[in-house]
């Protein structure tokens, strides 16, 4: 499919770039408060590490379905379309809840709404572009996704300082670019697939290669000590930090991925995704060491920059590598089966995360996710030099 070029991003990927942009500046205003939010009204750090662990494996399964059915019937827009849309009418919900379990039920539908486009999305952008440009566009797709994690809590930020520890404003101006996000899928972004009639072509598991399920183990030994980022904010509260800074500090690792997403990608076009996974494995498990290791808001901004350079290498190059592996008529069930084991995964990793917080100390959940990620760098070292024999 040949589109023209925006800032040298073929059009689909651009304009899908952008709708994460729009969609990320909503959903992480309100992530970037949420944890602050549900200590105000009573939720303890495990019920906070269960609602987000819940609501993305409780919706998981239709990231796996959602991809399934895009190759199905040959098309990924409607998916996108229903997904994103269902994140902006989630949204302004979150005014009306008073106790944990509410959040908890509101998490879960708009989490249904990234199950439902997630893969397709990912798979939007696969078909649009050429096979060497793979990591170039999905890291351009994770800076706007990040860029919007940037400008999120920034707003967060501002409005928590001009009026404190008021969460309905946040709640209500992230529905408007949650709407613009919807928008730009319905008028800027084509279809990529050609359409299949009905159910006439059969897609089996047994199609995808070893290879790429090996890629998966690797994905949820990872994921089981990558618990929700909302213990990190949490972490930081404990410094004694004011709690209207906490959306800064999310900021500043977002800041860090954005800068260094599209760079990073473009090098892995060159030089391959193992690298980067691996040396992206390796940050990760010294960032979560050292806070678990330390109390301090320096050490913790530094690590928050670091945490932005682990992303950066690992969340584009992860579905680079997919894109790489799988064959183009099956990406869409590749990247669901892969949206599915992260979502799957962090029930359990939330669940450990939270019950070691709460009942042994502080550090102990951090020191876990640091000994898993050192256990994902050798499997993914592993991997890499097994592909180099052509595993199939």
């Amino acid at each position: 499919m040949k589109e023209t070029k925006i800032l040298g991003i073929e059009k689909n990927a651009f304009f899908t770039g952008l709708t994460s942009f729009f969609t990320d500046t909503s959903t992480k205003m309100i992530y970037s408060v949420m944890p602050l939010f549900l200590l105000s009204i009573g939720a303890s750090k495990t019920t906070i590490s269960l609602i987000e662990g819940i609501a993305e494996s409780t919706a998981s399964l239709l990231k796996a379905i959602s991809g399934y059915w895009s190759d199905k019937i040959g098309k990924n827009k409607p998916f996108m379309i229903i997904g994103y849309g269902v994140t902006a009418l989630v949204t302004p919900l979150y005014v009306l809840a008073g106790v944990p379990v509410q959040i908890l039920f509101l998490r879960f539908f708009e989490r249904i709404g990234k199950g439902l486009r997630a893969a397709p999305r990912d798979s939007l952008i696969s078909a649009s572009i050429k096979e060497n440009e793979a990591g170039k566009s999905f890291g351009f797709q994770k800076a706007m996704d990040n860029s919007g994690a940037i400008i999120g809590p920034l707003i967060a930020f501002l409005l928590l300082s001009l009026f404190p520890l008021n969460y309905t404003n946040i709640f209500l101006f992230a529905t408007i670019p949650a709407i613009f996000g919807v928008l730009t899928i319905v008028i800027f972004i084509k279809e990529a697939k050609a359409e299949k009639k009905g159910s006439s072509k059969n897609i089996s598991l047994k199609q995808l290669p070893r290879k790429f399920y090996f890629f998966l183990i690797i994905i949820f030994v990872f994921t089981l000590g990558n618990s929700a980022d909302a213990l990190l904010l949490v972490k930081t509260t404990e410094t004694g930090i004011n709690k209207s800074h906490i959306p800064f500090m999310y900021m500043i690792f977002n800041t860090v991925s954005v800068v260094l997403a599209i760079p990073i990608g473009k090098l892995s076009d060159r030089i391959g995704r193992e690298k980067m996974i691996i040396l992206g494995f390796f940050v990760y498990s010294i960032v979560y060491y050292f806070f678990g290791k330390y109390n301090n808001i320096t050490v913790f901004i530094f690590l928050f920059m670091l945490y932005g350079f682990y992303s950066a290498l690992t969340d584009g190059s992860q579905k680079a590598m997919i894109s790489d592996i799988v064959s183009k008529d099956l990406k869409g069930t590749g990247y669901g089966i892969y949206h599915a084991v992260l979502g799957i995964t962090l029930l359990p990793a939330s669940l450990i995360a939270g019950l070691l917080y709460d009942n042994v100390n502080s550090n102990a959940p951090f020191y876990f996710g640091s000994v898993m990620a050192l256990l994902a760098t050798f499997l993914m070292t592993v991997f890499a030099v097994i592909n180099k024999k052509n595993l199939t």
